[in-house]
């Protein structure tokens, strides 16, 4: 019953939410609680407010209930099967964020990916991306007006 309510409170993210879980697990929740607590993003206050607007108030309400009951119970009968079947961990002491800096494979993807990320963005800068952007946004009167000429490098066809 708690971890939903955990997850209401703090409203982490989905990115968060396993951590978290961790975290609350090595501080005793029980292994039930924390598996509910992960289904408990869908329950966290911004949601809640965009169902209301979208949904109204009383059908808002609705599901949050329904959610919450749903994330208690599931959470509550994961944690008997793991039980029944003897695999809830008994080791507590999870390290959730490791702290260290380390050059790894994946430190050398991420700055490959920062590389092109880069090109990309100098390309879109440079070639009238934001101007595109501000066609895309003009309001429907405005739009029948022709696109800026875009220069561009290649053997690229133009039609006029």
């Amino acid at each position: 019953m708690i971890g939903p309510l955990v997850a209401l409170l703090s409203y982490v993210c989905s990115v968060g939410n396993v951590p978290l879980a961790a975290v609350l697990w090595r501080g005793g929740i029980s292994f039930g609680g924390a598996i509910a607590f992960i289904f408990g993003d869908l329950i966290i206050i911004p949601i809640l407010n965009i169902y209301r607007k979208y949904y109204t108030g009383k059908v808002s309400a609705y599901l949050f209930a329904i959610s919450y009951i749903t994330m208690a119970l599931a959470g509550f009968l994961v944690g008997l099967v793991f039980v029944a079947l003897g695999v809830v961990p008994t080791n507590r002491n999870v390290t959730v964020f490791n702290t260290t800096i380390a050059w790894d494979p994946n430190t050398f993807v991420d700055i490959a990916f920062l590389g092109a990320t880069t090109v990309l963005f100098v390309r879109f800068l440079r070639t009238g991306g934001i101007e595109m952007l501000r066609h895309m946004a003009a309001p429907p009167d405005e739009e029948a007006q022709p696109l800026p000429a875009v220069h561009t490098t290649g053997n690229a066809h133009h039609h006029h």
